[in-house]
């Protein structure tokens, strides 16, 4: 089979009553995008009037797709597929990583928060701006993180209960996790050599809540280490999201 630029549109889960295994059928014979399902006049397993309802559906998702709604596909897909947007969304997608001074966001303050994504990369922090994001959020179609779901998100919304995330949310602690690949960010970058923590060799999260306190107390250059590994965290996120998705979208040929 040809390689998928889009699995967005080689997507069929979402269609009423296609399944995983069904939506793998499609691929193997040869239907690898809403077009072609459009063509199909029967399919093994889905009779006549039900594959009618499928290609209704698949009709809505190509004007959905056609007029950039991310809110549609972040709606009809299970949450671990928000993947599939990326590469039609690429240029929507939100990077995205926190830094704290707890492990819960009961005990803690968020103290920097960097964004990156749509050509540039800016980190907010508390006490200067970041109250701000929420509406440094609010272009983007896609956030990915790391262990996001888990803790970012959770923490941000904690304490900024009106913040509107990007409609879709892909984790890759759990991208890859399908992979095979477990541990934290820095030993999968490691194993994978992405990723770049030139300047911040060595610090972790525990230094950062550290370089926190420190700036706190005035001394002179935490903070800009503290900022500096917070934005290593976020930025070394694409490399490794341009990897996952290659991965991942090698199984629609298989």
């Amino acid at each position: 089979m040809t390689p998928l630029n889009s699995p967005l549109r080689a997507t069929f889960l979402h269609l009423p009553g296609i399944g995983p295994t069904t939506e793998q059928n499609l691929w193997r014979q040869g239907v690898r995008d809403w077009g072609d399902l459009e063509k199909l006049e029967r399919f093994p397993g889905i009779s006549s009037g039900h594959l009618d309802k499928v290609k209704d559906e698949a009709r809505q998702s190509e004007v959905a797709f056609q007029r950039g709604d991310p809110e549609y596909f972040a709606r009809v897909l299970p949450s671990r597929e928000h993947w599939r947007l990326y590469p039609d969304f690429r240029g929507r997608t939100a990077f995205l990583d926190i830094e704290t001074t707890s492990f819960t966001p009961h005990y803690g303050i968020v103290t920097c928060v960097t964004v990156h994504g749509g050509g540039s990369t800016r980190t907010l922090v508390q006490g200067e701006d970041l109250e701000e994001i929420g509406s440094v959020l609010r272009p983007f179609a896609l956030l990915v993180t790391f262990n996001g779901s888990q803790f970012d998100v959770p923490f941000l919304r904690a304490h900024f209960p009106q913040i509107r995330f990007p409609p879709a949310h892909a984790d890759l602690r759990w991208l890859f996790h399908r992979q095979g690949l477990r541990g934290g960010l820095k030993s999968i970058e490691a194993r994978l050599r992405l990723g770049d923590r030139s300047g911040v060799e060595g610090v972790d999260g525990l230094e950062a809540i550290h370089l926190w306190y420190q700036h706190c107390r005035g001394v002179a250059g935490a903070l800009e280490r503290l900022v500096a590994y917070n934005r290593a965290d976020t930025v070394n996120l694409e490399p490794l999201m341009e990897y996952a998705v290659r991965r991942l979208t090698r199984t629609f040929s298989q």
